[in-house]
């Protein structure tokens, strides 16, 4: 059902992992641009009625309303299962307990007697929150985005899900009843490349919002990448990845659970396994073919072990099961070594690392306190994933006296000279008569940082995860 690459004795590379050796899901943005720069122009100059139009093309439904009712989005959470309510709340808790930890305080830097920088974390004013709404239903995802945004202290918090046919083009309902639960009272029925674009642009109903986060399909990657300038964006979301680096202490029937609870994502979701023991991809291949059999999406968890972009490594040591993982950078990575927590530890590049027997990724996906919305198709190596720090801009304010500018006044003259932009170094004599102001000097030394107040703004209040859907524009 899976793949293998034997990597052992000579077969390994001596230069180091090439990461066209790896397996990795075929996501061709570049092709989805050209469908959807239409739709994106169509929303930039119609508005609704472009949003509402496109999604009933693509999710075959037309909503009443591209705004949905709060009567709705009360319902909703009136008509929430019970167990659901109570597993959502615990999400959410946990959530909030870790985003709130990394909430960033100004900082105030004495450079000179009288000259300062301070960085200041500020928090955009508007963001829109994408859910994604095609094979499955993604509450968690609502938890993964708006937590951080409120943490963070955001202004203004709006979501936009897929309408859908079966529930009168409304948002899912457990969507619907996430989003109240967190008080976010803007929802919008939109999904796919024409929902990005009614971030970016605005319309009669939705006004434009200055960062778009959250997981989607190659369209909404796309339009991501189309919109970006004009909107902030975390990442380009693909296809959901999974990578377990094991030894033979690990239990197979593990192994081989993990891999297929991120392979029913989507039929283009990767699973690879890294390991040094061919005794445990044996029995990591025999469990899949138990298990895979039995569980409710055989079909499209088939087709994602058996593609192109699954495999099972084989290598000889740990150390290089640690170059494969970081040079395939993997959205979520699984350590089920012995002494598993040392081997975290030398991990560099991932979007989240799992350590040992009982942190499943599925934990992470819901109840970790951590974020699921992470960097895929290799990213990790130079992004992160959204973080409470994904909602704030640091902005220096710089603060000199002026004998703080007389003392350095030289030094800018000089090096605008070098630079030939004397007009750089007349914009500090103007202060001085148009002449350098005498008391050249060294400077004292740096002092040390000290901590500001809180960054204004900063309160509660109201992941995919590159998750896949359903691989049409619209959704």
């Amino acid at each position: 059902m899976i793949s293998r690459i034997d990597l052992r004795g000579a077969a390994f590379p001596e230069g180091g992992i090439d990461r066209e050796l790896l397996p990795r899901a075929e996501l061709d943005v570049e092709a989805a641009l050209e469908a959807v720069r239409p739709i994106c122009e169509d929303v930039r100059h119609r508005g609704t009625e472009a949003v509402l139009e496109h999604g009933e093309r693509f999710d075959g439904v037309r909503p009443q309303s591209l705004r949905v009712p709060a009567e709705a989005l009360a319902q909703a959470l009136l008509g929430l299962d019970e167990d659901v309510r109570a597993a959502l709340e615990e999400s959410i808790r946990r959530a909030r307990i870790v985003h709130r930890a990394q909430r960033r305080s100004d900082v105030v830097t004495q450079v000179v007697p009288g000259g300062t920088v301070t960085e200041r974390w500020v928090p955009v004013r508007r963001v829109g929150l994408y859910v994604p709404g095609g094979r499955a239903v993604y509450p968690s995802s609502v938890v993964m985005n708006v937590v951080p945004a409120q943490e963070a202290g955001v202004d203004a918090v709006a979501v936009a899900s897929p309408p859908q046919a079966g529930f009168d083009g409304l948002p899912h309902p457990t969507v619907l009843a996430a989003c109240a639960m967190l008080g976010v009272s803007e929802v919008y029925a939109a999904g796919g490349a024409q929902a990005i674009a009614m971030f970016a642009y605005g319309t009669a109903d939705c006004r434009p919002v200055d960062l778009v986060t959250g997981p989607g399909n190659v369209y909404v990657a796309a339009a991501k990448r189309l919109l970006k300038g004009r909107i902030g964006i975390d990442a380009e979301a693909g296809p959901t990845e999974i990578a377990v680096l094991a030894d033979d202490s690990a239990d197979p029937a593990h192994v081989a659970a993990d891999l297929i609870s991120q392979a029913e994502h989507d039929p283009l979701a990767a699973a690879v396994l890294v390991t040094t023991s061919a005794a445990l991809a044996d029995a990591v291949d025999k469990e899949l073919g138990v298990q895979v059999a039995a569980t409710r999406h055989t079909e499209r968890i088939t087709a994602a072990l058996s593609g192109r972009q699954s495999a099972t490594v084989l290598v000889d040591t740990v150390d290089q099961a640690l170059e494969v993982t970081d040079a395939y950078a993997a959205e979520h990575l699984e350590i089920q070594t012995a002494d598993a927590a040392a081997v975290a530890a030398r991990v560099r590049n991932a979007g989240a690392v799992f350590v040992g027997p009982y942190a499943p990724v599925s934990l992470g996906d819901y109840c970790a306190g951590s974020n699921h919305v992470l960097p895929t198709g290799g990213c990790a190596c130079h992004s992160s994933g959204l973080s409470v720090q994904s909602f704030l801009r640091g902005i220096h304010v710089v603060d000199y006296s002026r004998d703080a500018l007389a003392e350095v006044a030289h030094h800018v003259v000089t090096l605008a000279g070098a630079e030939d932009l004397p007009a750089h170094g007349a914009a500090v004599t103007a202060r001085f008569g148009g002449a350098e102001p005498e008391g050249r000097g060294g400077g004292a030394e740096p002092e040390g940082r000290s901590g500001g107040a809180e960054p204004e703004g900063r309160g509660g209040g109201a992941e995919p995860e590159g998750r896949g859907e359903g691989e049409v524009p619209g959704r």
